[in-house]
């Protein structure tokens, strides 16, 4: 599966991406948010993420900065997962591309992307010491649902508390119809 968005393009990770990966993740200020990252991030971590197999119903992907000038190059990552027993949305970008609305183009153009799968509901959590990625919750529909759970950081090898967010996707749609998310851009 690829998703284009306005300025992203999100694609499937594949075996050469690993080297890319580790430098673009490789940074505990990135890992200290995420739960189940390792830090260090190492050369032996990347070809497993990379290597990791897609769940059609799942799908993780790559987050690429088109650009004319040179290839796609790798951002972040944002995909879909089973935690609990419910659907749950993860991303992560690398330090030089926060605060430039990257994480919340991304996550739109995946939660169309949940609702045409046929997803009636997302969760997604953050770390309190992460408001950041609160707000990109919020800026495409999360709520908080006002339940805080302590969850397992691997980078931090501690319990943190997680703040929890739900979003209701309501019924199957079309990634480009009325799903109350500004529509993606068709590529041709």
């Amino acid at each position: 599966m690829f998703i284009r968005s306005e300025r992203l393009f999100l694609r499937p990770a594949w075996p050469e991406d690993w080297e890319e990966l580790l430098e673009r993740i490789a940074d505990e200020a990135v890992v200290k948010n995420l739960a189940r990252v390792p830090w260090p991030y190492s050369a032996e971590d990347a070809p497993g993420f990379v290597g990791k197999a897609q769940d059609r119903t799942l799908p993780h992907f790559v987050i690429t900065l088109p650009t004319s000038a040179e290839p796609a190059r790798m951002i972040g990552g944002i995909g879909l997962g089973e935690s609990d027993g419910e659907i749950e949305l993860g991303y992560w970008l690398a330090r030089d591309f926060w605060g430039k609305g990257y994480a919340t183009e991304a996550t739109r153009a995946v939660i169309s992307l949940a609702r045409t799968l046929g997803h009636r509901t997302l969760v997604s959590g953050h770390f309190v010491d992460n408001p950041a990625s609160g707000r990109v919750l919020r800026k495409n529909g999360f709520r908080p649902t006002g339940r805080m759970r302590n969850r397992f950081c691997l980078a931090r090898r501690s319990e943190v508390a997680s703040v929890e967010h739900r979003l209701d996707l309501g019924e199957p749609g079309n990634c480009d119809e009325g799903n109350g998310i500004a529509p993606m851009k068709r590529v041709a």
